[in-house]
């Protein structure tokens, strides 16, 4: 299907992830886990958790496929504004996402790609806590199944560009199974909203603590 205008192009988001790629295996020891869960074609939601400044650079660079992140609109000043717009991403105002904003993650999901919607919408505990409730609207309106992400190892210094990780530091992106929402036509109204978001919480909590079981597990090997 053909994208909608002010949809990112894909070219931009496909350098982009080499360059991230190449730039996580020049600066730290990045691991990852369960890419074999993400859809190989067609379009896909990505839910990671955000605890730190470099968790969305480091997404691009694991994912198998080039992602477009809602990324906060105050990014996209200067020069990394326009870094951001060249690789594909999307200003997000949390406070009140505008037509556009919609109308470029549906577009970018219309036509088979990855999106990247942070469900707490900013970073924190990492812990799916505050969840708000743009990710199950995204999914529903576009059918697209969601990839529940852990991310760990980005947020152990702070939640600044200052408290990036040590050069080598060992982090780790675990993928998880896809999770499909009913079908809820009709029923798209806050309060519904609210209880999908609830019950999606629920399974993605589920996944944070196997993430968290499996590098744990292996970093005692």
């Amino acid at each position: 299907m053909k994208p909608t205008s002010g949809v990112p192009g894909r070219l931009g988001a496909a350098f982009g992830r080499r360059l991230a790629a190449i730039l996580a295996r020049l600066f730290w020891s990045v691991r990852r886990y369960g890419t074999e869960n993400l859809p190989e074609s067609g379009p896909v939601i990505l839910a990671p958790n955000h605890t730190g400044f470099l968790d969305a650079p480091l997404l691009m660079a694991t994912c198998p496929r080039p992602i477009h992140t809602l990324t906060k609109q105050e990014l996209f000043r200067g020069p990394i504004g326009w870094v951001l717009r060249s690789v594909g991403q999307i200003p997000l105002d949390r406070d009140e996402p505008g037509r556009n904003l919609l109308e470029a993650g549906l577009g970018v999901l219309e036509d088979d790609r990855v999106l990247v919607v942070f469900p707490e919408g900013t970073r924190g505990a990492g812990d799916f806590s505050q969840m708000r409730t743009g990710l199950v609207w995204f999914a529903l309106r576009s059918g697209a199944p969601v990839v529940p992400v852990v991310i760990g190892g980005t947020g152990s210094r702070g939640r600044t560009v200052a408290g990036l990780p040590r050069p080598r530091a060992k982090l780790d992106v675990v993928f998880g199974a896809p999770i499909t929402l009913p079908d809820a036509a009709g029923r798209r109204t806050k309060s519904a909203l609210e209880a999908m978001t609830t019950q999606l919480r629920d399974v993605m909590l589920a996944h944070r603590e196997s993430a968290y079981t499996l590098l744990r597990n292996n970093r005692k090997k």
